[in-house]
């Protein structure tokens, strides 16, 4: 979650000016400045790359960082590293959700800290999702089945991954596997690896080292143009057979 609001009212009030002057500095209305202290609105892009330069921080800072009299700016030296998670807003100030479609997933892994290259992303709006930053990721294969190819996950950026939780869905990005969308087979506390699991049981659960991951989006909603099947009614052949796989079953452990 982003400390924006919180960061631009305390970087102002130490530069000792009113929201009036910090306004006329930068070339908009006092009343927008209300807004993005009071959390009401967040600042499009372009704004925000105004407001870093205009405190001479970075934008990744000012975004993330929570900024208090015990902060310090990280050096520059660090600066070209640091991911920064671009925050889109539409014509009503509501934040949009970047689609990476299947298409764009190579590109993505190369320019995911790239402001440009996200703001190139098609965006779309959904009423539900209001709070936090969202990016909806267009799904291949079978793997996670019965989600079929291109369904598009909506997924939730995940900032403390010491909250992912064990069996919940996720997309991951990382250097070795680029984008997939699996299931967290364990936490990342007290852990060098993740275990990522298929909901297709034709593919074995594997392991990829924590420092390959890139970004982690927990995974709220699914769009897909694809309609389930309806479950077939049971015939007396099915039923037969469900028995005849129950007795095996019960015999076997009456083996053990």
């Amino acid at each position: 979650m982003s400390n924006i609001s919180s960061n631009l009212k305390f970087l102002r009030k130490r530069k000792g000016i009113t929201q009036q002057q910090f306004a006329d500095l930068n070339s908009i209305k006092r009343s927008l400045v209300g807004a993005y202290e009071e959390d009401r609105a967040e600042p499009k892009y372009e704004l925000l790359k105004t407001f870093a330069e205009f405190y001479e921080m970075s934008m990744d800072e000012l975004i993330t960082d929570k900024i208090n009299d015990k902060w310090k700016p990280k050096p520059l030296s660090d600066r070209g590293n640091l991911r920064i998670l671009s925050i889109s807003v539409d014509n009503s100030d509501r934040e949009n959700i970047e689609l990476v479609p299947i298409k764009a997933c190579a590109g993505y892994l190369n320019g995911y800290a790239d402001p440009e290259f996200i703001a190139e992303l098609p965006k779309f709006h959904l009423p539900m999702f209001r709070q936090g930053t969202y990016r909806a990721f267009e799904i291949t294969g079978d793997s996670m089945l019965p989600l079929p190819s291109e369904t598009v996950i909506i997924g939730e950026y995940l900032e403390n991954w010491n909250d992912l939780k064990p069996g919940d869905t996720y997309v991951f990005i990382s250097k070795c596997e680029g984008i997939v969308f699996k299931r967290a087979g364990n936490k990342f506390k007290d852990s060098k690896t993740i275990k990522l699991v298929s909901d297709n049981p034709v593919y074995e659960p594997y392991t990829i080292p924590s420092d390959d991951i890139l970004e982690i989006w927990k995974s709220k909603a699914y769009i897909s143009t694809s309609f389930p099947e309806p479950t077939p009614e049971p015939t007396m052949e099915s039923l037969t057979s469900m028995m005849t796989q129950m007795q095996k079953s019960i015999a076997n452990i009456q083996k053990m």
